[in-house]
């Protein structure tokens, strides 16, 4: 890999290592381009707390400052971008939007954790046999990416729904034709690969594999020992050879 756009920070608080230490990593294995993409900050509503899952609002200046003196220190040796892993949350994504116009944020991916606003629904890796969730997931998904300010959709595959394939893969095909006709990058997570989670989820990529969706990897890097992962790359490429899927290079985005 020479491009990844997914990586975390302290300031999510479920993430190690200085942003400094990302960078040099990546630099030492040939790495071209690299963005930050930490759980972004949310107006949650006065006395809901996410701590430990996301940044908080008034973290948004340092992240961004810091991103920022790292792009002109290491400007001669590697690309480096300012984005946010965003989740679509209804009563919440306007605000969210309104609040980043004060930031030089490039790029956002969606990565939809929870449902509803999640102070009102549920983790999206809790295991489940309940239909009703997948339906929700999609739904979610879809009307976030329709908003047009996603880069690409994070783990896609996410939702643990331990019920009928059958209806599972239909649901799935919805955001599947969703990305191909509107071209929008779905990711392989090598944070999933590495650590054996319940994705990336073979009935989803048979059908992206099918569907012919632009696929692209990602580290989803928590730590600096996620960067260097050779052998966790080597088994998403047996994901891409075994379904045929059509991996792409990651786009980059416009900086500020």
């Amino acid at each position: 890999m020479k491009i990844n756009l997914h990586a975390h920070t302290t300031r999510c608080g479920h993430a190690t290592g200085t942003e400094k230490e990302y960078i040099e990593e990546a630099i030492r294995i040939g790495m071209t381009d690299f963005g930050f993409s930490d759980h972004t900050p949310m107006p949650f509503p006065d006395g809901y707390s996410s701590r430990g899952m996301r940044m908080d609002l008034d973290q948004m200046d340092d992240y961004t400052d810091t991103i920022l003196s790292l792009r002109k220190e290491y400007r001669d040796k590697i690309n480096i971008y300012l984005g946010l892993e965003v989740e679509f949350y209804p009563q919440l994504f306007s605000k969210l939007m309104k609040f980043l116009e004060g930031y030089p944020v490039e790029y956002l991916i969606l990565g939809q954790h929870c449902l509803n606003n999640q102070y009102d629904g549920v983790w999206c890796g809790e295991e489940t046999n309940d239909p009703s969730r997948v339906r929700q997931y999609v739904d979610q998904a879809l009307e976030g990416l329709s908003s047009g300010r996603f880069l690409y959709l994070a783990h896609p595959d996410l939702i643990n729904f331990k019920g009928d394939d059958a209806f599972y893969q239909k649901e799935m095909s919805r955001i599947c034709e969703y990305a191909y006709d509107h071209k929008v990058p779905l990711e392989i997570n090598l944070l999933g690969v590495g650590e054996k989670r319940n994705y990336p989820n073979p009935l989803f990529w048979e059908i992206a594999g099918k569907t012919g969706n632009d696929v692209v990897m990602a580290l989803d890097a928590h730590h600096v020992r996620m960067i260097d992962v050779p052998e966790t790359e080597k088994k998403a490429m047996e994901l891409v050879d075994r379904f045929g899927l059509k991996l792409i290079e990651t786009p980059l985005p416009k900086t500020k």
